[in-house]
């Protein structure tokens, strides 16, 4: 490509247009057109070779553009990348709250030239201002949606430079823009680059987008209803032919054609739809099943362009009688989660993400989550769609809603949102309402329009704190309401539902302190240990009081996990989670872990942690919860037959498993042994012991992974704990940990890590290295306990589609 040193420093899209039309690839003379609508990661070529090509690799980061370092002092770096270090508490916004400046250097492939080309960011957390070459791109705004740019006239032959000046601060910029500062949002906003960055190329008309709606998905007469972009560099009145394919492997489901005449616009749609749909298979909460849909764009009977996508056929209903999944009514089961981590923010990979997604499905048996409060990781979502886990996504905001300029963020975010992720059978509901903010009519109906414009399949919703003229100024579909409030004997209390409108609790437990007013309770697998046995029985409480109103949709309770937040915190770490920031199950998961079937997987969790010590001398107490899935209970303290236990259904009628509760106080002087065995049917079908002799704690260490990939971004979890000797978890374990790594990666945690502030439990990420392969050992020390070592293997990376 030649260049062009004398043009403007910016670029129109009707230059760039015009240079198109010409087949000359040199700059043109005025400021370039960005794209934000392209979803980049799904766009691809038939017939042509590789055009999408990965740059998380090998950017330079420069620290603080104050700094004004020379680039020789840049350091390489990976994304997803946070701008500052972090540790897993104890976060402090001045770390981050400054602009940055990452740059990366490629030459073109050659496959690319005489192409449109493209560069995509997945989300930049707060704001960007992006240059390629020196030219300025337009700036972009919001931390968790993507932007997209066509760079195509301004590339050259050899090396490109993107600059990329990433601006953290606390700026008027949904979620933040509040005068009140960071401390007025409940969640850290680390900023950086959080997602991962892409360069592909298209031919001069290419489909940009594609909505794919099942429609009538219960009839035989079931269908698929598409909706083309195109978007075209010149307007020359082509013919050009669409067809979509919907595959279930490699097997042709449907498929169909049509005629296209490019139009003179740069942009237009067309549609097409698929029929012959009477035995594809239902996307459900226990059968996901999802089918491969390709549009492919063809010239003179070439394909020249196509465009993929996973889609599932499901009927999600929310109606004034509950909500109905393909038909049936099924009660929402589910958390609330934050996209926060231990020491890099948001910036973990993919692989990360999606062990997210597993562990609310298939540990906490939920079949929903709350993206709360801003859209998450594609990755995920695309979890979600495989695990047949539910979703409600929201736009990114907290209480805040500002003025003008702000709400034509929220505005935007809301579109960036649903046209990015609409093609993701998990999602059922929008969130259209910065979350439990004041009901703003003249905003919410724009929001509420403009998602009805996109996505007319899908209800709309947000998070509400009050009835207050709920009838005037409310108007959405479901009434979703964060449930708060407590019955005269400091139990979980649940509002019956709205008359004539669809209902759902979007929160309730949280860090609510039932016995009085405030959300204190801080559920610190450090702290106070009466509070700790207090978090499950709220959250099942608050399931079984749902469950007594049939009309009520279901229950996404406060949250899954903790996460960084400088309000009603223990060190920047907000405790409300059911698991800990490090993704591991507190006391409080107790009651999640038990709601599944015994055929599936019998269940036996104390809510307590079986300790004869300074905090518990006399063992757990005489209302000693514990939370199971079988049908009765036998408890023996050494060896002896303690006692036989039923479910609580007296005061938890409509669980599907009540917990249990048992008379454990005990004399303190000794070190006792507990053993419960669970019966269903009268047949035994499990048995948990738990030991009180400090004398025989293990340390404990465990990995996600067998395996990553030696692209230097991949990285597993690895937990480490202090354990007795049958496993279950020490009350108020302490001691450091230190660690030693040999082989391709790196140790993403402190080192050494203090168990003292953390309860017991830490856990530290191993990430792999650049164009690293081999074995990976990673040694941890107890100070007390002694060393344990765990082995991953590191594949290759192919270097397929990165530059």
């Amino acid at each position: 490509m030649k260049s062009n040193h004398n043009m403007s420093r910016e670029l129109t899209r009707r230059g760039f247009v015009r240079s198109c039309a010409s087949t000359s690839l040199a700059l043109a003379s005025k400021p370039l057109w960005g794209l934000s609508s392209i979803n980049a990661a799904k766009v691809s070529q038939s017939s042509l070779p590789q055009m999408k090509f990965s740059l998380d690799q090998d950017w330079l980061f420069g620290g603080k553009v104050s700094a004004q370092l020379e680039e020789r002092q840049f350091v390489n770096v990976t994304l997803p990348h946070c701008v500052t270090k972090l540790s897993w508490e104890g976060w402090n916004p001045d770390s981050w709250q400054d602009v940055w400046l990452y740059r990366r250097h490629f030459t073109l492939p050659h496959e690319m030239a005489n192409r449109r080309v493209f560069l995509k960011f997945g989300a930049i957390m707060m704001a960007a201002e992006v240059s390629i070459n020196g030219i300025s791109l337009p700036a972009h705004q919001g931390g968790y949606l993507p932007v997209t740019y066509e760079i195509t006239p301004a590339l050259r032959d050899g090396d490109n430079v993107v600059d990329v000046k990433v601006d953290a601060r606390f700026l008027n910029v949904p979620p933040a823009g509040s005068p009140r500062g960071p401390r007025s949002v409940d969640y850290y906003l680390p900023g950086g680059m959080i997602r991962g960055a892409m360069l592909f190329a298209v031919p001069h008309v290419f489909i940009s987008d594609v909505f794919a709606k099942p429609v009538d998905v219960l009839q035989p007469t079931r269908r698929v209803e598409i909706a083309c972009s195109l978007d075209a560099a010149t307007s020359r009145n082509n013919k050009l032919q669409l067809e979509a394919k919907l595959l279930d492997s490699a097997r042709i489901v449907s498929s169909a054609r049509k005629e296209v005449t490019t139009s003179t616009a740069a942009r237009f749609d067309e549609k097409i739809t698929l029929a012959g749909l009477s035995n594809v298979k239902l996307w459900d909460v226990d059968a996901p099943k999802l089918y491969d849909l390709v549009v492919t764009l063809s010239a003179a009977g070439q394909s020249i362009h196509d465009y993929r996508t996973r889609i599932g056929f499901r009927e999600a209903k929310f109606t004034v009688d509950g909500f109905f999944l393909n038909g049936h009514r099924l009660r929402l089961f589910g958390l609330n989660r934050h996209e926060l981590y231990p020491y890099v923010g948001y910036a973990m990979p993919p692989r990360v993400m999606q062990r997210d997604a597993e562990i609310i499905r298939n540990e906490f048996h939920c079949n929903i989550v709350r993206c709360s409060h801003y859209p998450q990781s594609e990755a995920f979502l695309e979890a979600c769609d495989e695990l047949g886990l539910m979703v409600w996504e929201e736009t990114p905001g907290w209480q805040y809603i500002g003025e003008a300029v702000f709400q034509d963020q929220v505005v935007q975010n809301v579109s960036d949102m649903i046209i990015r992720d609409r093609n993701h059978t998990s999602i059922v509901i929008w969130g259209v309402r910065v979350n439990e903010s004041r009901n703003e009519q003249p905003l919410y109906k724009r929001t509420t329009a403009l998602a009805k414009s996109l996505d007319d399949s899908r209800p709309c919703s947000g998070s509400m704190t009050t009835f207050d003229k709920w009838q005037e100024e409310w108007h959405e579909d479901v009434f979703a309401m964060d449930d708060y409030h407590q019955a005269p004997d400091g139990t979980v209390q649940i509002y019956p539902p709205l008359s004539g409108v669809p209902y759902m609790l979007a929160e309730t437990v949280g860090q609510r302190t039932y016995t009085a007013k405030g959300f204190d309770n801080m559920y610190r697998r450090a702290g106070d240990i009466a509070t700790q046995y207090k978090q499950a029985l709220y959250h099942a409480q608050a399931h079984d009081k749902a469950l007594a109103y049939p009309r009520l949709s279901g229950v996404i309770a406060w949250c899954a996990f903790e996460y960084g937040s400088p309000q009603n915190s223990h060190k920047g770490v907000k405790n409300p989670g059911v698991a800990d920031v490090f993704r591991v199950p507190k006391l409080g998961a107790a009651f999640y872990q038990s709601q599944v079937s015994p055929d599936l997987r019998p269940v036996i969790i104390p809510n307590f942690y079986w300790d004869i010590g300074q905090a518990t001398p006399h063992g757990p107490g005489k209302d000693a919860a514990i939370f199971s899935n079988c049908d009765q209970l036998r408890l023996y303290v050494d060896g002896k037959l303690h006692s036989t236990l039923d479910p609580d259904r007296k005061n938890y009628p409509n669980l599907k498993h009540s917990p249990f509760f048992a008379d454990l106080e005990l004399d303190g002087a000794n070190h006792h042994e507990l053993r419960i065995d669970g019966y269903v049917a009268g047949s035994k079908v499990t048995s948990a012991s738990f030991s009180s002799d400090p004398n025989e704690d293990q340390f404990f260490v465990a990995v996600d992974d067998a395996a990553i990939i030696g692209d230097g971004i991949d990285a597993t979890r690895v937990v480490f704990r202090v354990a007795d000797k049958f496993g279950a978890p020490r009350l108020f374990a302490s001691g450091d940990v230190n660690f030693a790594l040999t082989g391709p990666g790196e140790l993403v945690g402190d080192n050494p890590f203090s168990l003292t502030e953390s309860g017991g439990v830490g856990a530290v990420w191993l990430r792999s290295l650049r164009n690293s392969s081999g074995r990976l050992t990673l040694q941890a020390n107890h100070c007390i306990l002694g060393d344990k070592s765990i082995v991953i293997d590191v594949h290759p990376d192919t270097g397929a589609g990165r530059i």
